[in-house]
């Protein structure tokens, strides 16, 4: 294993660390699920629990026993309140309100926030190069917003922004 994975390896799980020690709240993580037919019977869809992370800017870093050592691309979020009726306003509304009864058909709890969608980054040698969020170029993890983004910055200064902000938030941003 390369000295970049290495150090990202490291930089995240000291990310995970103070997260945890500070108690800051964690998501849900789940994956959107069609359940197929049963002699011809359509169900409905729903999300299947897979753990609890914590949602870094483009990375959500894992925070359970299920998922802690890993992270992800962020998806799509959805808090899991009651769908409501539909109302044809728009397509996007739409797919928000089945992604809303999805996940008040899991095992979530109301109020809480459901990452799905979201893609498992490896932390080997496939960061090398890589096209994501997070990679390694020259030795040096670095973090792009999203895949389509040109520039990037050091993994270390993203996750000492971001997770500072999210261990000690500026005043007023939780009231």
């Amino acid at each position: 294993m390369t000295d970049g994975v290495m150090r990202a390896r490291e930089l995240l799980d000291e990310a995970a660390r103070r997260l945890r020690d500070a108690d800051v709240p964690d998501e849900a993580l789940g994956e959107y699920v069609e359940p197929k037919a049963v002699l011809g019977i359509r169900r409905e869809p729903t999300m299947r629990p897979l753990g609890r992370v914590w949602r870094v800017g483009a990375l959500l870093i894992g925070s359970s026993l299920e998922t802690g050592g890993r992270v992800w691309a962020t998806g799509t979020i959805t808090r899991v309140t009651e769908p409501g009726r539909s109302q044809f306003q728009s397509v996007s509304a739409e797919v928000r309100r089945a992604y809303r009864a999805a996940a008040a058909r899991g095992r979530f709890h109301a109020g809480d926030t459901v990452n799905h969608g979201a893609e498992p980054i490896p932390l080997d040698e496939h960061l090398i190069g890589a096209d994501g969020a997070l990679f390694v170029q020259d030795d040096e993890p670095l973090v792009r917003w999203s895949p389509a983004a040109d520039t990037a910055v050091p993994l270390a200064e993203y996750l000492a922004d971001r997770v500072g902000l999210l261990v000690e938030p500026p005043a007023g941003a939780t009231d």
